[in-house]
């Protein structure tokens, strides 16, 4: 087995000119030795008079590094509030925002093992700092509704009300300075978080409330699987008052958002809407119109 270069001599024979060199070493280690990808990633940020692209590269492979390969998500957490401060300067902010979503999406993924609930919200508030600082209120709403959809997986409610009310906040106070279809847009997403909150915790007044208001919303352009959400969830609340052609309804756009947004909750609502579409008492076919043909053969409806 070869033995490992010091880095300090890599360096000095290297040079800081050729760290791009060092970035695609250590980059190449990850699988086989991620210890020692970490240790040279880190010579890369250490060696760096001024903040600058590689620095960051460096930062991002160490966080992703920490978190979904060595599990230390603490560590993570350090690597990841100093690669925040290059967002600053050191790199574009398309480059940046791509890079924050991305690390956000594996840390609220559960890739990386039993993570603490504190040690997952700090990730969080660092990154509102941040952004905030930034003054980058678009990106600052967007985390919030990544946090509240990990609150909403992990039945985190009290959390999740606090960022709720937070987001509706952030949403009033941009109602001059946006366009009224973003707004609407963010506040479909908002009240979808809410619907199934209520859902879940089995509030049908509350889920009512926010399901007629989010049928008040006129000018967005929602995700087709934020509509999905929404009207499943309308569904299941008609079912409970024994409205089975208004749940039918709800069911059937329900389905067809999520098959338009290619989500496998599909299949499901499709079996509610086959239900839904027996105690009408209705002589219709649920699979004669166009978007259900397809699924009237699928195994899993039978199931």
């Amino acid at each position: 087995m070869a033995s490992t270069i010091p880095i300090t001599m890599m360096l000095t024979r290297q040079g800081a000119h050729d760290v791009e060199n060092m970035y695609y070493t250590a980059k190449s280690k990850k699988e086989d030795d991620p210890g020692q990808a970490l240790e040279e990633f880190r010579a890369i940020v250490d060696q760096e008079t001024e903040r600058g692209d590689w620095g960051f590269k460096a930062l991002k492979q160490s966080t992703k590094l920490l978190f979904l390969t060595l599990h230390r998500p603490t560590d993570a957490l350090a690597s990841y509030i100093k690669l925040l401060t290059y967002t600053k300067s050191a790199v574009t902010r398309n480059y940046s925002e791509k890079t924050i979503n991305g690390i956000l999406d594996y840390v609220g993924g559960g890739k990386g093992g039993v993570v603490e609930v504190d040690v997952l919200e700090r990730f969080y508030a660092a990154t509102n700092e941040a952004l905030e600082e930034a003054k980058n209120e678009r990106l600052s709403v967007k985390t919030n509704l990544k946090l509240a959809k990990l609150w909403l997986d992990r039945k985190e409610y009290g959390r999740l009300q606090k960022i709720i009310r937070e987001l509706h906040a952030a949403t009033r106070a941009a109602m001059d300075s946006e366009d009224q279809s973003q707004r609407g847009t963010q506040l479909l997403e908002i009240y979808a978080l809410e619907i199934q909150m209520h859902n879940e915790m089995r509030n049908v007044k509350k889920l009512k409330e926010i399901y007629n208001a989010s049928n008040n919303v006129r000018s967005a352009i929602p995700h087709p699987r934020i509509m999905g959400v929404i009207k499943e969830c309308g569904g299941k609340m008609w079912m409970g008052e024994r409205q089975w052609s208004l749940a039918s309804s709800d069911f059937f756009e329900s389905f067809r958002n999520y098959d338009e947004a290619g989500s496998p909750q599909r299949i499901q609502v499709l079996k509610y809407l086959v239900l839904a579409n027996m105690l009408t008492g209705s002589e219709v076919n649920p699979f004669d119109s166009q978007e259900t043909k397809p699924y009237k053969s699928d195994p899993q409806i039978k199931q």
